[in-house]
């Protein structure tokens, strides 16, 4: 589980917004005012961040009313209202910037996700996401996959093993880097975590193949022959993974090959944001 203190990111987030003050609003806006603001969607998409918009409008004021309609993970189609929210007006100011920032972004995600989702969503195949993730935002990255309807892998480099090239290189051949790991493993109690190794071709498959001991091999770029000949020679020994060249395009010709996952990067790499704005009712 990623480590995580909402409440800290909030703090930090609106301290980099807000610094000493929201000046125009403190010029302009008395204190004691009060105002109605709505959610809009200005584009058709999956929504998430509204659980993360009531926190952020709590910790500035433990009194807001908050009424949602469309909770996380609704399909929201332009025009509609998302959620409405009244609370001090300096307060719905400076938290504007932040709740859209998150909120766009994390529905940015969680659409793209439901589109690859639905080009594969007869196949039995389950898509994961990676670590390609911003800096620091790596749990509300992977909270928009999920609500996107795809899954999470691992969440860091500390609660499943993925043996790769690197790691292959340095080590000096698949056969010494599995058993590096097994070793470690087992020493370390971590018997409740799998191992992925990254194959680039046929005569490493083999080598895994020989040496055993791994959850799952993954298919590092193959061609969708190779692929289909790959999957046919684990024969359901290992769980199988292709990752690599993975887009809308292609992903159905992936799971097709008839493996047990296909990890994309482009779930949150290349997410771009999802239009909403929050406009203040008169």
């Amino acid at each position: 589980m990623i480590s995580f203190d909402l409440k800290q990111f909030i703090k930090q987030a609106l301290q980099e917004d807000v610094q000493t003050g929201d000046i125009t609003s403190l010029a302009c806006i008395p204190s004691e005012n009060r105002s109605k603001a709505i959610l809009k969607i200005k584009e058709d998409g999956i929504l998430a961040g509204v659980e993360l918009a009531k926190s952020i409008f709590n910790y500035l004021d433990d009194s807001v009313e908050m009424n949602v309609f469309k909770p996380d993970g609704s399909y929201v189609h332009l025009g509609e209202v998302a959620f409405e929210v009244e609370t001090g007006t300096r307060n719905l100011l400076m938290a504007e910037r932040l709740v859209l920032n998150s909120m766009q972004r994390m529905s940015g995600i969680a659409s793209l996700c439901n589109r690859f989702l639905l080009e594969v969503s007869d196949l039995p195949v389950t898509l994961l996401d990676t670590r390609k993730t911003t800096p620091l935002n790596r749990y509300l990255e992977k909270w928009a996959v999920r609500l996107g309807g795809c899954q999470n892998y691992r969440d860091g480099l500390y609660d499943w093993f993925m043996i790769k090239d690197n790691h292959i290189a340095a080590c000096g051949s698949i056969t010494k880097a599995i058993k590096a790991v097994n070793k470690y493993q087992k020493s370390h109690h971590l018997e409740n975590l799998g191992i992925t190794i990254e194959v680039k071709n046929l005569v490493e498959l083999e080598e895994v193949l020989r040496t055993g001991n791994v959850s799952r091999i993954m298919m590092d770029n193959f061609e969708l022959p190779l692929l289909e000949e790959a999957v046919a020679m684990v024969a359901k020994k290992h769980e199988t993974e292709a990752s690599g060249g993975v887009s809308l395009e292609t992903v159905r010709k992936i799971a097709l090959s008839g493996v047990d996952f296909i990890s994309v990067g482009a779930l949150t790499h290349s997410a771009g944001s999802l239009d909403l704005s929050l406009k203040i009712q008169s």
